[in-house]
């Protein structure tokens, strides 16, 4: 199919037609100056498909591989005008920390289609511990527990059919064909509009919560449910890409991928929440983060693993930084980590202990819910079990599908880990607790079967709350 590269802000005026989600469109005509922070203009002034790869990675190391999608040119009223400028802005972000970058806007989708198949067979092609990020914006939504991502030019109001047969499948036509590797990183970042088809602002609906495979680290721009808000001119970004670019511009080298969209998560939620205009605050967009990795790329290339920490000015700064990294339980972790941060608030490390205590303040407040039948002693250290022990770390940091493995370890009797059901129950409770609805819905099945209906209704319930809907095949059986 040929490419739509009418760019024009005549072409594509949102106030031609009545938009069907009304609180979207609104924001969409709010001034440039609401939009969030404007960056400066990027470098690149082309679009359609393009390779970027002249820069000089700074440092060296780890190959690392970008392909940035963009689609602005939908049907009226349904065009997203930031969006090539999303697109720039990131791509001179990520060269600047050593991608090749290809870009790809208002792509059909059938071509799209086969620009993501091309990328992924580089992707897979390359070195086992290659950094692979994958960014969409534009158009998504769920439709029957599927994550549909829309080629330029196909209809958000167009019926579902036609969008499910039309459409790229989030999990089929991007994450499965991606790379999965224990000691690489593949990230997906989708900043995307994630309002249903069928219900534009109910809570239950909008993208569909998703877990990430191993080695992957998946982002959404905002949660289950909610629009991500987009400015009506050319000159801004959205607020996500726009918190992107900036905290990647700022962070320093030492600052993990993982910390990096932990950071830009807080930012977009401070920079919404803190707007002076009330129905930005309304709608705040809270991102969505699911991550299963193994190792801790770093953004200086080529830095990743324990190996790669830095040096510090002093002893007392490194010794509080190594008691910090070792803390695993919640509330610990948030007395450390406020500690390092209140003596040394430069630190190159600064970042990476707000995220520590602000996740691990997550996992503290979800500890003393009656519904989460969790101890400390169940953080006690397991140097034994270096799988288990990985994943008490990420979860006393409030990370909510760490939880949720635990618990499937705990039941299977995985990674050396003796069964036992009551720890299960736990550490599914506490997953819950985190937001995981996919590990609040196997609660929910385990109790069906152990004919508990009420836990097990409360749990379905607040799996839908969470943003996950089951696939159908999966309603009710999932196991």
């Amino acid at each position: 199919m040929s490419r739509i590269t009418d760019s024009s802000p005549a072409a594509h005026s949102p106030a031609a037609e009545e938009d069907p989600d009304g609180l979207r469109r609104s924001l969409l005509g709010l001034p440039l100056a609401l939009a969030g922070t404007a960056l400066a203009p990027s470098a690149f002034a082309q679009y359609g498909s393009s390779s970027r790869a002249d820069a000089t990675p700074p440092g060296g190391g780890t190959q690392r591989l970008a392909l940035l999608v963009g689609n602005r040119v939908y049907p009226a009223p349904h065009d997203l005008p930031p969006v090539h400028k999303n697109v720039r802005d990131l791509a001179e972000a990520l060269t600047q920390r050593g991608f090749k970058v290809t870009t790809a806007v208002d792509q059909e989708p059938a071509a799209l289609k086969k620009i993501i198949d091309s990328f992924a067979r580089e992707a897979v092609a390359s070195p086992p511990d290659t950094t692979v990020l994958f960014y969409f914006t534009g158009h998504g939504m769920q439709v029957d527990a599927e994550n549909l991502l829309l080629g330029a030019g196909l209809n958000p109001a167009a019926n579902e059919s036609t969008l499910v047969t039309s459409s790229l499948h989030f999990r089929r036509d991007v994450v499965d064909i991606l790379p999965v590797r224990s000691q690489g990183l593949t990230i997906t970042v989708i900043d995307a509009c994630r309002t249903s088809l069928r219900a534009a602002l109910k809570s239950s609906d909008g993208l569909n919560q998703v877990e990430a495979p191993l080695g992957c680290l998946i982002t959404f721009s905002t949660g289950a449910g909610k629009p991500a808000i987009s400015p009506s001119v050319e000159t801004a970004n959205t607020f996500y890409t726009a918190s992107l670019v900036k905290v990647m511009e700022k962070a320093t080298g030492e600052t993990t991928f993982s910390d990096l969209f932990r950071l830009v998560k807080l930012d977009v939620q401070q920079t919404m929440l803190n707007h002076p205009i009330a129905a930005i605050r309304q709608v705040a967009q809270f991102p969505f983060i699911a991550e299963n990795t193994r190792v801790r790329v770093r953004l200086t290339p080529g830095a990743t693993g324990e190996s790669q920490l830095p040096r510090f000015d002093n002893q007392d700064e490194s010794t509080a930084w190594r008691e910090l990294e070792e803390c695993q339980w919640p509330a610990d972790v948030v007395k450390l980590a406020s500690a390092y941060l209140q003596r040394w608030p430069k630190s190159r490390l600064a970042g990476s202990a707000e995220v520590a205590r602000e996740g691990a303040a997550d996992a503290a407040k979800a500890m003393q819910r009656n519904d989460v039948r969790l101890f400390k002693s169940a953080f006690a250290p397991k140097p034994d079990l270096p799988t288990l022990q990985a994943e008490l770390r990420k979860a006393a940091r409030g990370d909510k599908d760490a939880a949720a493995r635990i618990a499937r370890m705990y039941r299977q009797g995985q990674d050396g880990v003796n069964n036992d059901i009551n720890r299960y129950e736990g550490w599914a409770q506490f997953a819950a607790a985190l937001g995981n609805g996919i590990a609040s819905y196997e609660l929910a099945v385990y109790y069906r079967g152990a004919d508990q209906p009420q836990l097990a209704a409360q749990y379905e319930t607040r799996a839908r709350e969470l943003g996950y809907t089951p696939p159908p095949t999966l309603d009710h059986v999932r196991k």
